[in-house]
């Protein structure tokens, strides 16, 4: 079997308080998502989300895993799976989805065959995965890195100018509660989601990609007043509870792909930390 998961449970932010570095980083950062050859996935009991990652150096099927008690996968959930390595395809019961560097692809609830495969087995495609409960079934669609609705944030004064790419989100893509994107930072900018914020009413995932071999991301959680630090490397990534910050900085210019669910589809729905009064 290629299929791997483990689980991770929930912790309040009183108990988060007293972790240490070793306890932090075994609760909350996610390490060997993308392992040629396998699907890799992190139950989170933060909403019930799923993170993975898949790496089809022959084609590899998409598995119920038993936290599921299902038959398939997404037989009450949905999925957003967006490609970090080279190009490959996924096939969604018999229909053909080509996804090119940084394409997105949605699949609702009820596909019952989900299989991933790289166009060259020597330069694989590297899916990267969320996956939240599902009420109802909505289309499968493909997005583009060039149809995604981009907002341009930050400056390079303040080290924080990039992209956000809306991907699986709503104007785009309808979905139940998943949502998904992009954002890029500039040559010379370093800081993401700055101002930090928290929103109780949704969990959140970051992944971090593009960061060179050299360097590293330092990424912030915790409350606003009671922060902590979790230092990170390439397609690693990282659970945001509802009641945490997240926030970043790396020695270098990189992007990361963000990934939320919960009660509330409103993407500025927030509650912003002012910068002077983070702890």
């Amino acid at each position: 079997m290629n299929v791997n998961y483990e689980t991770r449970y929930a912790s309040s932010p009183e108990a988060v308080k007293k972790y240490d570095t070793t306890q932090l980083r075994e609760e909350f950062l996610i390490e060997n998502l993308l392992e040629p050859g396998r699907i890799n996935m992190t139950y989170s009991h933060y909403d019930r989300y799923i993170t993975g990652g898949v790496v089809p150096e022959a084609p590899l099927t998409l598995e119920a895993i038993d936290p599921l008690k299902s038959d398939y996968f997404l037989e009450r959930r949905e999925i957003g799976i967006i490609n970090v390595g080279a190009s490959g395809s996924i096939e969604v019961d018999g229909s053909v989805y080509e996804l090119d560097h940084k394409d997105a692809l949605y699949i609702g609830q009820g596909a019952k065959k989900v299989i991933f495969e790289s166009n060259d087995a020597n330069a694989p495609a590297l899916f990267y995965f969320n996956s939240a409960p599902a009420h109802r079934a909505y289309p499968t669609k493909k997005v583009s890195r060039a149809e995604a609705n981009t907002l341009e944030l930050g400056s390079l004064e303040t080290a924080n100018h990039r992209t956000v790419n809306q991907m699986i989100i709503g104007g785009i893509v309808t979905t139940c509660q998943l949502q998904m994107g992009m954002t890029e930072l500039k040559t010379g900018s370093v800081w993401n989601t700055m101002p930090a914020h928290v929103h109780d009413r949704r969990m959140e995932v970051y992944f971090y990609t593009d960061v060179p071999e050299d360097q590293s991301v330092c990424h912030f959680m915790g409350q606003p007043q009671e922060t902590r630090h979790i230092w990170m490397q390439n397609h690693q990534a990282v659970i945001s509870p509802p009641w945490s910050i997240h926030c970043g900085s790396g020695t270098s210019n990189y992007t990361f792909i963000w990934g939320m669910a919960g009660e509330n589809l409103d993407y500025n729905d927030m509650d912003v930390a002012k910068i002077t009064e983070l702890r």
